[in-house]
């Protein structure tokens, strides 16, 4: 699995402390929201194109390892 804390950040001043992708305003939630809605990677990278496909990934790895310990605890 990706190690998504190369891309995600958390700061209490920012978006107030949600995860969000490093450089950017732009939330992990934001992002699972867009494909959860059907859009594709690439309409997500062309309407922001300061994110990556690294980045998108991330979000999806942070998704994985969050529900993984909401499971196990």
């Amino acid at each position: 699995m990706k190690d998504y804390k190369e891309n995600i950040f958390i700061d209490p001043s920012v978006r107030f402390g949600k995860p969000c992708i490093k450089g950017t305003r732009i939330s992990v939630y934001d992002i699972l929201s867009w494909l959860a809605s059907g859009m594709e990677m690439d309409e997500i990278i062309s309407d922001y194109p300061e994110l990556t496909k690294s980045d998108i990934q991330a979000c999806l790895a942070y998704a994985a390892d969050r529900e993984n310990r909401i499971r196990v605890a």
